[in-house]
């Protein structure tokens, strides 16, 4: 279902076509007319579905902007999860002028009050933090008309549920609640019977990931080793259409410049780009004027694209779920595709979660050389003329002549030599790239998802410090590191470079000689 079709106010319908999405996902399309329809709503889906915009829209949708209260509240378990909500709340209703304050723990408490005190439309913000505010009287929910639970099963894991209940008792009986959790425990189902009204249950079947169609690798190194070896496994892999996914938008910036001084067709999309700049690089990916589409998840999150052969991970992302969603994008309509994901030695136990979540292994892959990825360079050239010749064999004629006097001093090996070496690209020539690292992901004793701190769940909720709730996941989701040091691994087959035709060196840049340093102080 397009979004157009959801009966949306035009300020969200714009704001939506600026973020690039086109079709609402499952648990979008079902949600969000019960809730522009008034009724309570209990959306059970796996996150990366899209249940932000979920409840988001219809909240946005119900704010009446000319009054100057609070008018929705969104209860989330984690400070990155709140902020990441408000942001993206803030990025939809900012046609229409909707104001969005986050609060959570951890951070400057004197700022968040100055905030509130603006008169905010909307709050979001972990239980702690919220109950701290209500505290103080600088959080008042007498005008709340939207309560929204966001990630409720996590909330309840996490041993906030003594916390939401007192919150609840602060909002209005006469209200509108939507619920979202992953799973659907009998504590979850207390809360819909107890503070909701006749709650719409919408269930969205957790999409079987089509694993036997995605072969899923990983390629362990270090943070500065990364793009070198991404392009390399490019020369060897020779996608026909990619997706590099990146965890921030200064990443997604510098990929996307580095590659392009590189000689690739690339280009990268994120939230800060301006709808023409966004739509215009989503045409030329489709048409496939581009080969490489460097994005954040956000930024890809609701794009209907088809025909991507190659997904990379030059950052694995900071929850499981959100690996499951970036390799969705290959392996469609019953075509095979391909993952990469790189990996830092410290970030082991995060793949390892991975696994335990798809249940199945990624295979380790050992970086080329810059002699194979030469190798994969020459062979995708060979095919490229071999391709041309046959295509283009009736139009030589009226270049006869000119060859006969190259013929007569160069020999044919050679004349085939500098045709080869014009074509292809010598890695060892590469324009040298710098990539500004990133702070890697926080990892506990056992290696791994730590959802007391950290990572898009981890953070826990601090009541104004550094109290986490969370704890890890317990011993079950983790296992001993296996010896997987991929530089021992001798399997050559790089994911399986592929042996068909591929024009794409045609127009690759041939200026190697001069640096190319990307330095930037934004921040994501």
């Amino acid at each position: 279902m397009k979004f157009k079709e959801l009966k949306l106010s035009p300020e969200l319908l714009l704001a939506v076509e600026r973020a690039g999405f086109e079709e609402a996902t499952p648990i979008q399309e079902q949600t969000i007319p019960l809730a522009l329809d008034g009724r309570d709503v209990i959306g059970q889906a796996q996150t990366g579905t899209g249940k932000t915009a979920a409840f988001g829209l219809p909240m946005l949708d119900k704010i009446d902007t000319t009054n100057n209260a609070l008018q929705g509240l969104v209860i989330s378990p984690t400070r990155e999860l709140a902020i990441q909500t408000q942001e993206e709340l803030y990025r939809l209703g900012r046609d229409k002028k909707v104001r969005v304050q986050a609060v959570y723990g951890g951070a400057d408490i004197g700022r968040q009050i100055r905030g509130l005190k603006d008169r905010p439309h909307i709050v979001v913000g972990t239980p702690g933090r919220m109950l701290d505010h209500i505290n103080r009287h600088t959080l008042k929910l007498e005008t709340v008309e939207t309560l929204v639970l966001d990630e409720a099963d996590e909330m309840l894991n996490m041993g906030f549920l003594e916390d939401i209940e007192k919150i609840i008792s602060k909002v209005p009986a006469e209200r509108q609640t939507l619920l979202f959790s992953a799973t659907m425990p009998d504590a979850i189902k207390k809360i819909g019977v107890k503070f909701m009204n006749n709650p719409e249950h919408v269930k969205i079947k957790t999409k079987a990931m089509t694993a036997d169609l995605i072969d899923q690798y990983y390629v362990r190194g270090k943070d500065y080793e990364k793009f070198d070896i991404m392009t390399r496994l490019f020369d060897v892999q020779t996608p026909d259409l990619a997706i590099v996914f990146g965890r921030t938008k200064r990443r997604v910036d510098e990929l996307a410049r580095g590659l392009e001084a590189r000689g690739y067709k690339a280009e990268g999309i994120h939230g800060d780009l301006s709808q023409q700049k966004r739509m215009s690089v989503l045409r030329s990916f489709k048409r496939g004027d581009l080969d490489i589409l460097v994005a954040t998840d956000v930024a890809a999150r609701g794009l209907d694209i088809s025909g991507v052969t190659h997904v990379y991970n030059y950052d694995i992302p900071q929850d499981p779920e959100s690996y499951v969603h970036r390799i969705g994008r290959t392996g469609r309509a019953g075509k095979g595709g391909m993952s990469v994901t790189f990996v830092t030695p410290n970030e082991m136990g995060y793949l390892h979660v991975i696994e335990n979540l798809t249940k199945k292994r990624m295979e380790p892959l050992r970086p080329p050389t810059e002699k194979e990825a030469f190798k994969g360079q020459l062979g995708a050239a060979m095919e490229q003329i071999q391709s041309q010749m046959e295509e283009n064999s009736d139009s030589l004629e009226k270049y006869a002549e000119s060859a006969k006097e190259l013929l007569a001093t160069y020999s044919p090996e050679e004349l085939a030599a500098m045709l080869l070496k014009t074509t292809a690209k010598d890695p060892a020539d590469s324009v040298p790239v710098k990539i500004t690292p990133e702070r890697p992901l926080p990892s506990n004793k056992k290696g791994g998802f730590n959802r007391g701190n950290g990572g898009k769940r981890g953070g826990g909720n601090n009541r104004g410090g550094g109290n986490n709730r969370g704890g890890g996941r317990g011993k079950d989701n983790y296992r001993k590191d296996r010896d997987r040091n991929s530089s021992t691994n001798k399997n050559k087959n790089y994911g399986g470079s592929k042996q068909h035709t591929n024009n794409k060196n045609t127009n690759r840049s041939n200026d190697k000689k001069r640096g190319f340093v990307i330095r930037t102080n934004s921040n994501d």
